[in-house]
């Protein structure tokens, strides 16, 4: 997002920059009117497919759990099963919750922040198939049905192996947070500390950027490229060390439920190298120019780069030692890997487990 003068409803402005950055109600709002409708589907196949992938929800822990080895014991929540428009208010709560509240103040002035942020999740509503949201009272897994059987149609694949198949990755994910409770904290912290730089002067911004071009500045870095790699060059050192822990956090655990959802997939998902293929082949399709601007802009392809290099650190990882010793990494922040152990995973291996 471009930073646009701080200001309140009342005309006061405020040091915290991230605090009510955005009118998040108005957002959702905005965002349901904007959003595409849904695949063509009757009532009863709706009911269905979300009595199917509710269930699957659940069916999917068990193995996900036997896997990894974490979350033993836990209780199985249900999944929140939803609509697009219904995704949209949920994601609009969970970042009112992660960047500090519904004000409107802060990054850029709340109600065009809103209608801009509003937009994007419009844009993200027929593209995500389910989430994990850790910042409810007990974590929620969301599953949006018009986008799981939108992708299972053009994929032309059963669509009951594929619910299940979805609900392997995403249960991962709550099965990852659910264990680890620190991590909710931890993201949020982060979060807050990439947020808290924003009273610098464009003149210092344009001055790292300009010496990122020339590969002169601290923050060059050739493992991050794309619109991320440029955000990282503007952000000052403890913005930009904190924008390389998210990335890594990410990274981490979008190739850990890649990971997983291979590692279960052949015992419960029949079909599995059919989807697995044609995913895959979905995920790397070209796209016009403007859906890659597009894409772009809201980091959905450095998202897609996270699933593959994350996967290799894990595949590299638990080959190496195994899942019992991998799972190390969910231990702590000092335990996660560096942003270059992403790439080199025997120096993950040797700084945490000797």
């Amino acid at each position: 997002m471009t930073e646009i003068e701080r200001q309140t409803d009342d005309g006061d402005t405020g040091d915290n920059m991230f605090h009510g950055a955005v009118d998040w109600g108005l957002a959702a709002k905005a965002g349901v009117r904007l959003a595409r409708k849904g695949p063509a589907m009757t009532r009863y196949t709706a009911d269905a497919a979300d009595a199917e992938l509710a269930d699957a929800s659940r069916r999917a822990e068990g193995p996900v759990r036997d896997v990894t080895g974490l979350a033993d014991g836990l209780p199985v929540p249900d999944a929140l099963v939803l609509d697009r428009a219904g995704w949209i208010e949920a994601a609009a709560n969970s970042m009112a919750q992660l960047t500090g509240g519904e004000g409107s103040s802060g990054l850029i002035v709340g109600k065009p922040a809103g209608l801009q942020a509003g937009a994007m999740l419009a844009y993200l509503s027929s593209a995500v198939l389910g989430q994990y949201d850790p910042f409810t009272d007990d974590g929620t897994l969301l599953l949006i049905t018009p986008n799981v059987v939108a992708v299972e149609r053009a994929l032309k694949v059963p669509p009951s192996d594929f619910r299940l198949w979805v609900c392997l990755h995403e249960v991962t994910h709550r099965v990852q947070f659910s264990s680890s409770p620190w991590l909710a904290d931890y993201m949020q912290q982060t979060v807050e500390t990439l947020g808290s730089g924003a009273d610098e002067s464009v003149t210092d911004i344009a001055g790292r950027l300009a010496d990122a071009v020339r590969g002169r500045g601290e923050g060059a870095d050739g493992s991050v490229g794309g619109i991320v790699g440029l955000l990282r060059a503007t952000q000052a050192p403890p913005q930009r060390e904190a924008l390389d822990r998210l990335l890594v956090l990410g990274t981490l655990l979008e190739g850990h439920a890649d990971h997983v959802m291979d590692a279960v997939g052949p015992a419960v998902v029949p079909s599995v190298a059919r989807i697995r293929s044609a995913f895959d082949a979905r995920r790397h399709r070209k796209s016009n120019p403007v859906q890659r601007l597009v894409r772009a802009l809201l980091g959905m392809d450095a998202k897609i780069a996270q699933y593959v290099r994350g996967k290799s650190f894990v595949d590299a990882v638990v080959n190496r030692v195994g899942m019992q010793q991998f799972n190390a990494v969910w231990a702590g922040p000092d335990t996660l890997p560096l942003l270059t152990e992403i790439e080199q995973p025997d120096a993950w291996v040797r700084r945490v487990l000797g």
